[in-house]
């Protein structure tokens, strides 16, 4: 909480005009028993400093006391011309720039900041009530590195006032890096020289300076009369020899044109070489070439500190995509108040799984959950994550069937540069960006043998290793995974792993079916046709009461998503506020098929019936049912409990029919 005199000390600082805001803050608390008094002309040592653009005071005491308590210098402003002031002046680390402004609104004071070589390097973050992708796309293509959308949580500004501030410290210590690089260079360039040839139109050398001769280590009369390409062109750095009419140098010599490079080797006489940069610039004579002048010097030196460069670069890049990630993941979904927002439903059924949740959410054990397809398995994995001591930490979230089998282990450990084709850099793996927060791998039935092998080490060991680099990384990882399949099958069937199975099912969590909850189905109709009213500007009332009847009837086979569907497709043909629910809208796909067959076969003519074997049509009744239960055999729901048969029988029925599942 902001005290009630640093409110009102940054008031009266908002209120006063720019030139006297960069006077001096005295912000105190007699209660807290301390004082602090920024001087915001001289820089604070290690802190940064931000400028805060918004004409609304009550806005700017809001961001003032939310970023106070960072150690941050904070520069306040009340209009757009005032910040570009601001902005020259104090050269901040970070805008936070609100949009609707009189006068000079954001967009155009972003658009100026960006014109002006003093603040166009300046990071800006929009703050704005106008949530619209079509404004967070205007403002990002000025140059804005992110949008914040009002009204907003402190936890959500700080997390990326922090995320942008260690973004811009890391890219001007790099700046500094290269030019600390580039000062330790040029004396060595200075005191080595430059080596001068003289060369006749066929690339003889015809004059040597002592440089040159230092350089490439030949005496001057191994130098002059000899080609420059049988002395030092003849290779290439890895000793692939290439013909003289590819080099520059031949080039300037026939076509009169001066030509330059960095990219060759010189061959000394000793036989090593040497990274060179060199200019041939043609003697020209009556508009004929007559020779050139070649000016080269060593510049191994500088590649050796290019390349250096280019690693510590690497290193930033990999420490702000593991940032942007984590912010990404932590930023995406603005957590609302509440314990099970996002889980709708008043049931006994679902109550006693909430109950599980709350007593296993305090602790760091794996958590399996079960249940059918479309029966909100994520949003209880959410749910435990936000109950947790880490839910300030990343929920990361993997589909582990949406990942081809031979990109698994990558997404999961992260790769190095070079460990397969296409891997270009280096890359962060799921268990990496968790680490301190949670993993949820959900369809985890899906995972291939060889993954679920190093699934178990990092789970028993707590620490992973990237595809293609043998380094242990230490992780701290709390797993939930997910499943429709049932892992015990799997066991005994040989395609999970037993050690796996139980490492998994510490807790075991199943979620109920919607068939099991119908008392939650009238609750969550109203949600999904407030969504829907949303999402389409217009106002819903009600379901129909015949509507609602059928819903109530109907089985669902898919859970929650299906009944979501409906009620998305019945809203979309509404009239009017009260939405009717066709039954074809209800009972089509899948649920077509369990309604009670109808006769249609035409009764015209004895020949024209077409009669099938027993066998053939008990296959099509088993596939018929497997197909409904998305092919699983055993367990609550599966195609075994549908046809009262033990699922060993029907496994030796499926095999005996040759049913198999296709694709």
């Amino acid at each position: 909480m902001v005290c009630a005199h640093c409110l009102n000390a940054c008031s009266a600082a908002v209120r006063r005009p720019v030139h006297d805001i960069t006077a001096t803050f005295l912000l105190s608390s007699r209660q807290a028993g301390f004082s602090r008094r920024v001087i915001l002309n001289q820089p604070e040592h290690n802190h940064s400093t931000i400028l805060l653009v918004d004409d609304n005071p009550t806005n700017l005491q809001l961001l003032f006391g939310t970023l106070k308590g960072l150690g941050h210098k904070l520069l306040v402003a009340k209009s757009g011309e005032d910040a570009l002031k601001v902005a020259q002046w104090a050269q901040p680390d970070l805008i936070l720039l609100d949009i609707l402004m009189s006068g000079m609104d954001g967009f155009e004071t972003c658009e100026r900041l960006k014109a002006d070589p003093q603040t166009q390097s300046i990071a800006v973050v929009f703050l704005s009530a106008l949530d619209d992708t079509d404004d967070k796309i205007k403002g990002l293509s000025m140059g804005a590195v992110d949008y914040i959308a009002k009204p907003f949580q402190a936890e959500e500004v700080i997390a990326r006032v922090e995320t942008h501030l260690t973004i811009a410290r890391l890219r001007n210590e790099l700046a500094e890096r290269n030019r600390q690089l580039e000062s330790a260079n040029q004396p060595i360039l200075d005191a080595v020289g430059d080596g001068i040839y003289g060369l006749d139109r066929e690339g003889n050398i015809s004059f040597a300076n002592p440089a040159a001769m230092q350089l490439t280590g030949y005496p001057k009369e191994a130098l002059i009369g000899h080609s420059i390409h049988e002395l030092h062109l003849y290779a290439r750095w890895d000793g692939t020899p290439y013909h003289f009419i590819e080099t520059g140098v031949y080039q300037t010599l026939k076509q009169g044109v001066a030509k330059q490079s960095d990219s060759d080797v010189f061959w000394r006489h000793a036989g090593d070489h040497f990274a060179v940069s060199w200019t041939c610039t043609p003697i020209m004579r009556g508009g004929n070439v007559q020779g050139a002048v070649l000016a080269f010097r060593d510049i191994t030196q500088r590649k050796r500190q290019e390349h250096q460069l280019r690693e510590a670069l690497a290193e930033v890049e990999t420490l702000r995509d593991r940032l942007q990630a984590e912010n990404a993941y932590l930023q995406a979904e603005v957590k609302t108040e509440g314990r099970f927002d996002s889980i709708v439903g008043e049931s006994a059924a679902l109550r006693a799984v909430l109950e599980q949740i709350e007593q296993v959410a305090p602790t760091n054990s794996s958590v399996l959950i079960t249940g059918e397809s479309g029966t909100g398995k994520e949003a209880m994995a959410r749910a435990i994550h936000d109950l947790s001591p880490r839910r300030d930490r990343p929920l990361i979230k993997v589909n582990c069937g949406a990942i081809t089998p031979t990109l698994i282990e990558s997404e999961l450990f992260g790769h190095e540069k070079g460990a397969f084709t296409g891997a270009s850099r280096q890359r962060q793996g799921h268990f990496e960006l968790a680490d301190g927060g949670t993993i949820f791998l959900d369809e985890v039935g899906e995972l291939p043998l060889d993954a679920q092998v190093k699934l178990l080490r990092v789970l028993q060991e707590q620490e992973i290793s990237r595809l293609g680099s043998e380094r242990a990384i230490q992780v701290d990882v709390r797993l939930i995974a997910a499943t429709n399949r049932d892992l015990v099958e799997m066991v005994e069937a040989g395609s999970f792993r037993m050690d796996l199975f139980y490492r998994l099912n510490v807790f075991p969590l199943n979620v109920p079916p919607l068939r099991d909850r119908r008392d939650d189905i009238p609750l969550l109709v109203t949600k999904f046709l407030a969504d829907q009213g949303r999402a389409q500007g217009r106002t819903f009332s009600r379901i129909s009461e015949d509507g609602m009847q059928l819903l109530m009837e109907y089985r669902w086979p898919g859970n929650i998503r299906e009944l979501q569907n409906v009620i998305e497709r019945s809203a979309i043909l509404a009239r009017d506020k009260v939405v009717p629910i066709a039954r074809h809208l209800v009972y089509s796909g899948i649920a077509a098929g369990l309604e009670p067959a109808r006769d249609v076969t035409p009764q015209t003519d004895e020949t024209q019936q077409v009669f099938v074997s027993l066998a053939s049509n008990e296959a099509g009744y088993i596939r018929r049912v497997l197909e409904h239960t998305g092919w699983t055999i055993a367990g609550k729901g599966g195609a075994a409990e549908i046809l009262d048969l033990p699922a060993s029988t029907l496994r030796s029925r499926m095999k005996k029919l040759g049913i198999e599942r296709l694709g």
